[in-house]
């Protein structure tokens, strides 16, 4: 059988003008599970990448780490369909439908940015809308959209495999808690529930056989369990 690791990105800028650059933290996470992955003997035949910088960087930075240890290192290849969703579309399309009231909007928003647990209550209520599909936006891209560009990305990576290939994805939280919708059959509002507990360059790995694909493991972030320094377990 053949395996697909399905990475999240290290710790992103969360509260910044750009979301989309890894924190010192999350690069050094990278490190981390770089060296992680030596240690263990894990290499892989492909990489595979959302074309988010979060992503791409978190992918340099492990890679990077096999490299220095002398194993194989693959081209970083770049496929959209294991982007996140987009957050901020996604809230600026259904807040409205929450907080008719713009004062209102205008103040949940200011304690998003300011604490992530208000964030977290947010964006649940937010997603809850999304997913529901009643309210969908004609210029969003729908859950059942991103659902399919998730499926697509996975069909795509299981045509091209080789039986026994090992490859990682470096993606996001949403993409991977899509797939454990997918394929385990758990709801989409339990995944999403699921989704807070997705550490960063924490690993998920699918094993398959043909188009037959099976969770083997979930939210895995013992590398930096290990390091016993409670601050490198992040999740944003």
């Amino acid at each position: 059988m053949g395996s697909i690791y399905l990475i999240r990105h290290g710790q992103a800028s969360f509260g910044a003008l750009d979301y989309d650059v890894l924190s010192p933290l999350g690069k050094r996470q990278a490190e981390i599970l770089g060296t992680h992955l030596v240690r263990s003997g894990i290499g892989f035949d492909r990489c595979i990448s959302g074309s988010l910088r979060r992503q791409q960087h978190t992918a340099s930075a492990t890679l990077e780490q096999l490299h220095l240890a002398g194993m194989k290192t693959p081209p970083i290849e770049t496929d959209p369909a294991f982007n996140e969703i987009d957050i901020d579309a996604v809230l600026q399309a259904h807040l409205p439908d929450l907080f008719p009231a713009r004062q209102d909007m205008q103040q949940a928003l200011q304690q998003a940015a300011a604490q992530p647990s208000s964030f977290q209550r947010l964006f649940s209520q937010v997603i809850e809308q999304w997913i529901s599909s009643r309210h969908e936006k004609a210029t969003l891209e729908s859950w059942n959209g991103f659902r399919e560009r998730v499926q697509g990305g996975l069909d795509r990576l299981l045509a091209d495999a080789d039986p026994q290939a090992r490859i990682a994805v470096f993606t996001s939280g949403g993409p991977i808690i899509t797939l454990l919708h997918l394929i385990v059959g758990v709801s989409a509002n339990r995944a999403f529930e699921l989704a807070w507990q997705i550490a960063n360059t924490s690993f998920s790995q699918l094993r398959f056989q043909d188009n037959a694909v099976t969770l083997a493991s979930f939210n895995s972030h013992a590398h930096l369990e290990m390091m016993q320094t409670p601050e490198l377990i992040t999740y944003l």
